[in-house]
């Protein structure tokens, strides 16, 4: 992709060509090209165009600058769009010379024509339409040439299609309004619907992005249960008046009952020991006793079948049940893949939002250039002195208005903010997805536990992605 800039040059174009044909900056003079006339006597084949016309406005030439984002284009192909976009814009009427700049991170055309065309003997118009011609015939010879090209209010290609989560300008507009409150309410609905315990409810909420305070109950807790997206100020109450009757904690919790009431009959579950066992077996894998140590030793192997039995039972008493603990792998797996989704999504928004932020600061730092660059008299002659200022402020410029920010009401504060918060929700969802998968492998040792030691057929299990067969048989 590439961004371009024009002025017209009003006195000195034998500098103006001089300083674009400097040898440091053009490969030893490798990178120029020019077309009816020669960079050494071009000041003096534009004076002569320049005479034969009766226009008697005070522009020489006109110096347009072609940049393009770094690292996406060799020098030589740089350099070779660069004359292409001359040929197409100047028609063979204009006397030009074009440069490609390569001793800056950003590699840049510089085209110099001359005002005067040596077919007509007329001037060239710049003005708004002749401005957007330049530009569309650039961005037409980037498609050409396979370089990203974006549109007002969209992400480069590249980015676009490797990003499918919200990017920056949809999360920001969800912000604002009560459509947020719409994905709460839709997110609770179908955490309802995948978890069987109120607290996994809660767990799955949270790993939706979503800081969770009140949700306790007892004589000391909060009356109401409240909601923040991590990427808001404030929390909204589970209340009649701000979610809707649905969405308390008491009726969450009612729905998740009824729900599972529906489903199938309540099991009585194993009895849980009230003091805890001093070594937890659960933890622990059975052990093999298919080995022909065993077989020759009747006490070893009378050792491992209580050792194994130990384990068994472990494992069983803090599940309660078979078809307990599918369910729970079922619900941490669910999470675990909520989490990750979120996670994902965040990171794309991260990425996003850091390319804004970088181009915000980039234009806020050049800015004074760019005012400067607009005060001055000698507009050609202030470009040769800034030059890299002048450049990072139009691109970063080109570029936040392509992605639908407006420059006017720039705040970088804010951005910084907004960065800050998206990280900090990056880091709870990691957390979460972190310990969840951690409790699935727990989880998932137990039930291989029990379906073993009862000589069980083992079952494909679930870690983060494959669904979870629940037609396995229980107690």
């Amino acid at each position: 992709m590439a961004y371009t800039k024009i002025h017209a040059i009003t006195a000195t174009v034998n500098k103006a060509v001089d300083y674009i044909c400097n040898p440091a900056k053009t490969d030893e003079g490798i990178l120029i090209s020019s077309y009816g006339c020669s960079p050494e006597t071009a000041a003096y084949d534009f004076k002569f165009a320049l005479s034969k016309t009766s226009q008697s406005d005070k522009n020489k030439a006109y110096h347009l600058i072609q940049s393009f984002l770094p690292g996406e284009v060799s020098y030589k192909e740089a350099h070779q769009i660069g004359v292409e976009l001359a040929d197409k814009l100047l028609e063979g009427k204009y006397s030009y010379v074009v440069s490609t700049h390569i001793d800056k991170g950003h590699v840049h055309n510089h085209i110099i024509f001359c005002a005067a065309d040596n077919v007509n003997h007329e001037k060239y118009h710049d003005c708004k339409k002749t401005y957007y011609n330049i530009r569309n015939l650039s961005d037409n010879l980037c498609r050409e040439h396979e370089l990203s090209v974006i549109t007002p209010g969209e992400k480069p290609l590249s980015a676009k299609s490797a990003s499918k989560g919200k990017t920056y300008k949809e999360w920001q507009a969800g912000r604002s309004g009560s459509s947020w409150k719409e994905q709460l309410k839709a997110d609770i609905d179908e955490a309802i619907k995948t978890v069987t315990t109120y607290e996994d409810c809660i767990e799955l909420i949270q790993a939706k992005g979503y800081e969770v305070k009140g949700s306790d109950f007892g004589e000391k807790a909060h009356k109401f249960i409240s909601f923040r997206p991590l990427d808001r100020e404030r929390f909204v109450r589970g209340s009649v008046k701000s979610l809707g009757a649905e969405y308390t904690k008491e009726r969450i919790k009612e729905r998740i009952t009824e729900k599972a009431l529906t489903k199938d009959k309540k099991r009585v579950p194993f009895p849980i020991r009230k003091k805890p066992i001093v070594k937890d077996y659960s933890k622990k894998n059975l052990i093999d006793i298919t080995g022909a140590k065993f077989a020759e030793s009747p006490g070893l192997k009378h050792w491992a079948d209580i050792q194994n039995l130990k384990i068994a039972a472990a494992s069983y008493s803090q599940a309660g049940s078979i078809s307990e603990l599918e369910k729970q792998i079922a619900a941490k797996s669910a999470l675990v893949k909520t989490a990750r989704e979120s996670l994902v999504e965040t990171e794309h928004q991260l990425k996003d939002l850091g390319q804004v932020l970088k181009y915000a600061e980039q234009y806020k730092t050049n800015r004074i250039y760019h005012i400067h660059y607009q005060k001055s008299k000698d507009k050609d002659r202030y470009l040769r002195q800034h030059e890299t200022e002048l450049i990072l402020h139009d691109g970063a410029e080109n570029m936040l208005k392509r992605l639908g920010i407006d420059t006017k009401s720039l705040d970088v504060e804010k951005l910084r903010n907004d960065y800050n918060a998206l990280y900090s929700k990056k880091e709870t969802l990691r957390k979460t997805y972190q310990s969840a998968e951690k409790e699935i492998i727990t989880l998932t040792q137990k039930w291989d536990n029990l379906n073993r030691y009862l000589d069980r057929t083992p079952i494909q299990q679930e870690t983060t992605d494959q669904k979870h067969d629940k037609n396995q048989p229980t107690f």
